[in-house]
């Protein structure tokens, strides 16, 4: 799992590539969780795009995200899911918490 954090026109994006299972989340978790406290950006977006596969670990991973970036004043937001991703997003319904693009 690779976790890859640029600036984009004043949002933090998280290039996200690989799985995200119960195996690797934590670290994933943990390094992002890392650079909100640190960097405190208002908005992050956590880019997708490059996910291979996704268990109810990354519905967590999103969930917990969010809710640091709202302590934090930020808001965070899903880019790029595949098909099959975005629909167990949708599933989850974590699109009531999370902007999914």
């Amino acid at each position: 799992m690779k976790v890859d954090i640029r600036s984009d026109r004043g949002t933090a994006v998280a290039v996200l590539s690989g799985e995200i299972d119960h195996h690797n989340a934590r670290a994933v978790r943990d390094e992002l969780d890392r650079y909100i406290v640190a960097a405190q950006p208002r908005s992050l977006a956590i880019d997708m795009g490059k996910i291979t596969f996704m268990d109810s670990s990354g519905i967590g991973l999103i969930m917990g995200r969010s809710k640091l970036m709202k302590e934090c004043g930020g808001i965070l937001e899903v880019r790029n899911p595949q098909p099959y991703i975005r629909r167990v997003l949708k599933l989850s319904g974590i699109e009531r918490i999370v902007k999914v693009n």
